[in-house]
């Protein structure tokens, strides 16, 4: 028993080492398909209710495309557009509407292909992670497209908050 005692004292500062050093890997959540469609789904059903038919995409964390939606009648330019919003919302981890102002000269980081700073993009967070981007494409204005998109993570953030 002493001798599983001596061996005890000599395994802390071992342990209080082990526990300064970084980790080697990390932990990544993701959304999972049918989250992702919930929030295509819901986000083209708000903006039925406000009488126009959009293109969403939703894109994971790092900005590849996890699900896009185009409503019968929104033109194909919404799907285009929409992915470039949901990428911007993410690499910016930031509602694409908060952008507008922040990149002036003509050599800015928007002119980078794949950016579009224009009102419709959100980032999806919850418990302080990001965990996507929803991009909208098709009413009238940012404004509306961004609505939308909003209105699609809500349906499923209490659940992505409490998981």
């Amino acid at each position: 028993m002493r001798y599983l005692a001596l061996c005890g004292l000599f395994a802390l500062p071992l342990l209080a080492q082990a526990a300064d050093e970084p980790p080697l890997t990390i932990s990544t959540k993701r959304l999972t398909l049918e989250t992702a469609t919930t929030i295509a789904q819901k986000t083209i059903e708000a903006c039925r209710k406000v009488g126009y038919q959009v293109g969403v995409t939703v894109v994971d964390r790092s900005g590849q495309t996890q699900v896009v939606l185009r409503d019968t009648l929104a033109p194909e330019l919404t799907v285009t557009v929409s992915g470039k919003k949901a990428y911007t919302a993410i690499s910016f981890n930031s509602a694409t509407s908060n952008l507008t102002d922040r990149f002036t000269s003509p050599f800015s980081v928007p002119k980078i292909d794949d950016l579009l700073i224009s009102g419709g993009g959100v980032p999806i967070q919850a418990q302080g992670t990001l965990l996507g981007g929803v991009g909208v494409s098709g009413a009238p204005s940012g404004k509306i497209d961004e609505d939308c998109a909003q209105a699609g993570i809500d349906s499923v953030l209490d659940d992505l908050e409490m998981e």
